[in-house]
């Protein structure tokens, strides 16, 4: 069992037009930019992505929206000092967004992995975020029910990989990778250094195996985050 593929463009060569695609990171934190900008030279287009930002600058996630490859994104923090790309997109009615507060985004992705159906949360109630959804009175108090939010694909920033594809996750560049690994039918990994199978202590593993189908090094990266 060896999930290391020989370079990136091997690694994403099978997304397709039109596909969900979860991408790790907080801002630039944990963002698979060379994974992204790879995804830009394969050429699918029409995607949906799913990513707590809508891109920063004009490189990784943003690069990929200048380009117009994004049919539609998924995300909590649209908005910040430098999201023109976004924004000009947005304005010009270029784009779809669907705006989910963060820890309903981060539940939707972990119900995905987990297999579970939903959840009830009072987050978003009463403001437009309700709109068209189901609600309850549970003791009292009115939540909304949130679904899960699968994807078949996920491009994720790891520290390190062994040949299984356990990972491990360096501070804050960790974020919404665990969940967005196992929400995907197929997870591709961007990883700082790929160690010998068994040099990661097992209580140390954050991300079995089992939830990764892809691992590729990127020791020198391309393109910074």
């Amino acid at each position: 069992m060896n999930k290391i593929c020989p370079d990136i463009a091997t690694a994403i060569a099978d997304i397709r037009d039109g596909c969900t695609v979860l991408v790790s990171g907080f801002g630039g934190a944990g963002q698979p930019t060379d994974l992204i900008h790879a995804l830009i030279d394969q050429g699918a287009r029409d995607l949906t992505i799913v990513n707590n930002n809508a891109g920063n600058g004009e490189n990784g996630l943003a690069a990929l929206l200048k380009a117009g490859r994004v049919r539609k994104i998924i995300c909590s923090f649209p908005k910040t000092a430098n999201s023109h790309v976004f924004d000009s997109l947005y304005a010009a009615k270029e784009i779809e967004l669907e705006l989910v507060p963060q820890g309903t985004l981060a539940e939707r992705l972990r119900c995905a992995g987990a297999g579970l159906g939903g959840f009830f949360t009072p987050t978003g109630v009463g403001t437009p975020i309700a709109q068209g959804k189901r609600t309850e009175v549970i003791n009292g108090r009115e939540f909304l029910f949130e679904t899960p939010l699968p994807a078949e694909f996920a491009l994720i920033q790891a520290d390190a990989a062994d040949r299984w594809g356990n990972l491990t996750y360096r501070k804050t560049a960790r974020n919404f990778g665990p969940v967005m690994c196992a929400a995907a039918t197929t997870t591709i990994v961007q990883v700082a250094r790929i160690v010998p199978l068994g040099s990661i202590d097992p209580e140390h593993v954050v991300t079995p195996g089992i939830f990764v189908s892809r691992v590729v090094e990127v020791s020198h990266p391309l393109y910074s985050s």
